[in-house]
């Protein structure tokens, strides 16, 4: 096995049964090669967004105090509710909450598992040392990264 990149259209990718000897085989494995990328810089995004405590809070109760931000131009004693009407706000956790907290944990488990998975595959690709399937790989997590990159600034 050589250990410098080269240039062929003859590769054995990950397994045995991926054996690539012509240049269409080459096209169609860099396309693969190329997408599973993709999926990758997705995926890492998509944990990112499940992990976001801001997308998974119940909305704010009626009872809650204003914000700070609220209070531009009316004074802070003018818009608050009076001292009656505030509920103390205490952390009461119900077994639906709990419930889905271990959902998601488990869920954010297995795309972890997954992204590592896939993050092994990719680089074992790479170390095939074969160029056309490193630039497949390159290519694969710039695009990966450009389409993702405008969810990461909605969150």
């Amino acid at each position: 096995m050589r250990m410098t990149f080269g240039v062929s259209s003859s590769v054995t990718l990950l397994f045995d049964f991926w054996d690539v000897h012509s240049p269409a085989g080459m096209v169609v494995s860099v396309l693969v090669v190329l997408l599973l990328t993709v999926f990758y810089e997705v995926l890492k995004v998509w944990r990112l967004w499940l992990g976001n405590p801001s997308k998974l809070t119940q909305p704010q109760s009626p009872y809650d105090a204003p914000s700070a931000s609220h209070c531009d131009s009316i004074s802070v004693l003018d818009s608050s509710p009076s001292e009656s009407s505030l509920t103390p706000i205490a952390s009461v956790v119900t077994p639906q909450s709990t419930r889905n907290s271990w959902l998601l944990h488990i869920i954010q488990t297995v795309l972890h598992m997954l992204q590592v998975s896939l993050a092994y595959m990719l680089m074992l690709c790479v170390m095939s040392y074969n160029t056309w399937i490193f630039l497949g790989v390159i290519t694969g997590s710039v695009l990966g990264y450009f389409i993702s990159f405008p969810l990461l600034g909605r969150m």
